[in-house]
């Protein structure tokens, strides 16, 4: 299928042909009709992306210091090799559109049902896309699918009026009558509001007399005077900002022409340094809004169909989707005359020279439109470069975001292995890594993996949900099996790869900082055990609504606290016995009790380890230290970077880099050309998956959990 991308060095464009998204639980499969260009935002992106990667830099401060975070974490020169080969990706354009569903995963929708979607990375210029249920709607038979593209622009402009929260007979000026704008003044109107609206465009004035505003201005403070004229001298009761720009002018003039404890609504993309004269001595209220409306940005409600209930959350961005669809049914929201330009997905350029204004000509609605696709299956994509020459390791991969691109890939591409086939659920994501490390295809379906006789490795990256389903169903394919931590998320989980009677059972979970060299020096330091351990762990604050904290995905201890749980086991060469858990108590609800923890650990040995977990430390301490004792030994490892030897009352210091990730690598493929076991023998990491859950059990029951097969 075509897709319209934009490469992120240089903001090149171009349609690709990639696969058809993957349907993931709760969500549908569309073939778009038409795509609507929101005008400001991509045209900011546009021409944004053929800025100067310095001047880009300048303009967003804060990314510059994640940059520099991850040079304090990772080192410079990896730092350099990774951003240098993102700048090579490509990225989406587009997030409103409308079609039909062709495949679904939801209750709410079946096959052939019209629909108007939203959503950046979901409602994309292309031919068939993947939209989680909650921001899909139906569309009514007497609503186009033309109309139906502006729907997503519709909950934009719904949300701002929403928090505007005008009353009948209010007067209202809008500054800025683009396509936000414009459909703003109608809302308004519906609402039984007097409107003015404001823009530096005459054609833009000329156009937005034919959308019911009853006074359109220049936008100038010179028209301040006018519109207090308009008002009886009060100013403005509302002021809704939906330009588009760089500039300060708009909120300056926001503050100018309301009225005494007025209220101004910014929902564009503008400037906001708030003069405090007028904003002060009128007391106005100024609001942001946030895009289409509650619901935004919440991973639970967008991507996992979490819906808040109707009595306490009215209005949702999926709610108000739904409310313009109805206005548009009823003819109280004129979208099919916001139309002025078509064109199909393949004349893409022509359509940006108009809202860059290379072109010189009046736009407003512009609409991608797309024909009939004959092939919707979910097909495998060759890249463009050429296949390496086979070799005995053929690796198929499933999954591949941020981690696997930064601490597998770059080590897996140097040791002479063959990338047969990586799998991503948005195609262009898979093409984009396919082309960074030279994979020979790519692909959005799992299976494309599973099934191929060529592969006899792979690789699982997924969320935490889904590997041990790939754990089983990789294994029962014959394949030999690295998979991510955490290992299984259930118990059952656990046991369905436990009971798997199978001939060569080679699987191998990433607890990497066992292959660290500072924790194999550490190990050799001491000549045998029992030991005391002292592991802290900076980790941080997570906010709720991220994907690792949902009960689905097993939580930070299953999903993180596995890690020092395998260090500890390496270190004493033993296993897990018994655990004992406590977590702080807090008064405050934004923060999950067990992220904070201390873990007292019993080993088969003898040897006591207490994991301290905390997520409550500030920032700057560096995030892991771990002091061992024994037989009158002391050592003590600091992030990884360096370790201190203890011994005879002298002190020794080495210095380090690095976590373990290239040595796991290393090793894992080195077992499998040797034809030896898994560098982790498979009862070590069941034990290690068993005392998560025993953790768990421990901070559940207050008691002491033994850990058994």
């Amino acid at each position: 299928m075509k897709q319209l991308v934009q490469r992120i060095k240089d903001g090149e464009m171009k349609v690709v042909d990639l696969p058809i998204p993957f349907l993931k639980p709760k969500g549908v499969l569309v073939k778009n009709y038409y795509s609507l260009i929101s005008a400001g935002t991509e045209r900011t992106t546009v021409e944004s992306g053929k800025e100067n990667l310095l001047i880009r830099a300048y303009k967003n401060p804060e990314i510059v210091k994640q940059v520099y975070q991850i040079i304090k974490r990772d080192g410079l020169v990896p730092t350099i090799e990774r951003i240098l080969g993102n700048l090579n990706d490509y990225k989406t354009l587009g997030y409103s559109s409308a079609g039909v569903v062709i495949e679904s995963s939801s209750e709410k929708f079946k096959p052939g049902d019209r629909v108007a979607c939203a959503g950046v990375g979901y409602a994309n210029h292309a031919e068939i896309i993947y939209v989680p249920e909650n921001l899909c709607v139906k569309l009514p038979e007497n609503v186009s699918f033309e109309e139906g593209a502006f729907t997503t622009i519709g909950a934009i402009a719904l949300q701002g009026i929403r928090l505007a929260n005008p009353t009948l007979g209010e007067t209202v000026v809008v500054i800025g009558l683009g396509l936000l704008g414009i459909i703003t003044v109608q809302l308004l109107k519906a609402n039984g509001c007097r409107v003015i609206g404001l823009d530096i465009s005459e054609d833009a004035l000329n156009f937005a007399r034919n959308f019911g505003c009853d006074f359109v201005l220049k936008s100038s403070k010179q028209e301040k005077d006018t519109i207090f004229n308009l008002t009886n001298g009060f100013g403005a009761d509302k002021v809704i900002i939906t330009a588009a720009t760089e500039s300060n002018e708009p909120i300056e003039l926001a503050g100018l022409i309301s009225k005494e404890k007025g209220k101004v609504v910014v929902v564009g993309a503008i400037k906001m340094d708030i003069p405090r004269g007028p904003f002060y001595n009128k007391e106005i209220e100024v609001i942001i809004s946030k895009s289409y409306g509650p619901g935004r940005y919440d991973p639970r409600y967008e991507e996992f169909g979490i819906d808040y209930p109707f009595g306490y959350v009215r209005w949702t961005e999926n709610r108000n989707m739904q409310a313009v669809v109805d206005l548009m049914s009823q003819g109280k929201l004129n979208t099919k005359d916001l139309i002025t330009h078509k064109f199909s997905i393949d004349n893409f350029q022509k359509a940006y020279d108009l809202i860059t204004g290379k072109t010189k000509e009046f736009s407003r609605g512009i609409l991608f439109e797309y024909g009939e696709i004959s092939v919707f299956d979910k097909k495998i994509f060759v890249t463009d470069k050429k296949s390496k020459p086979l070799s005995e390791i053929c690796i198929g991969f499933i999954g591949a975001g941020s981690f696997a691109q930064s601490y597998l890939l770059p080590y897996l591409k140097k040791l002479n292995v063959s990338l047969v086939n990586v799998c991503t659920t948005d195609g262009l994501t898979a093409s984009n890594v396919a082309n960074k490390f030279g994979f020979e295809r790519f692909t959005t379906n799992p299976q494309d993996i599973l099934t191929d006789s060529k592969i006899n490795v792979v690789f699982i990256a997924t969320r935490h949900d889904s590997h041990a389903k790939y754990v089983i169903e990789s294994l029962k394919a014959g394949k030999k099996v690295f998979v991510e931590k955490p290992l299984a998320i259930y118990y059952d989980e656990l046991k369905s790869i436990m009971d798997l009677e199978l001939d060569e059972k080679f699987l191998m979970v990433g607890f990497n900082r066992r292959f660290a060299s500072s924790i194999k020096d550490i190990k050799n330091f001491f000549p045998t055990g029992p030991f005391n351990f002292l592991y802290r762990i900076n980790a941080g604050k997570v906010p709720l609504e991220h994907w690792t904290q949902f009960e689905d995905q097993g939580g930070r201890i299953i999903g993180e606290v596995c890690h020092f749980i395998d260090t500890l086991s390496f270190l004493s060469d033993s296993y897990p016995e018994k655990v004992f858990a406590q977590s702080i108590s807090e008064k405050i609800g934004n923060t999950k009790e067990s992220d904070t923890l201390s873990i007292l650990i019993k080993f088969e040995d003898g040897s006591i380890g207490t994991i301290v977990y905390q997520a409550n430390g500030d920032s700057s301490v560096p995030k892991e230290y771990v002091e061992v004792s024994a037989l009158q030994r002391t050592t003590i490892l600091k992030n990884f970077e360096s370790v201190d030897f203890y011994h005879g009352g002298k002190k020794k210091t080495k210095y380090y880099s690095g976590k373990g990730h290239k040595e796991e690598v290393e090793e894992f493929i080195k077992a499998i050309r040797r034809g030896d076991k898994s560098p982790i023998d498979l009862t070590s990491i069941y034990l290690t998956t068993q005392t998560t859950f025993a953790i768990v059990e421990s901070l559940m029951t207050g008691k002491p959990v033994e850990v058994k097969l």
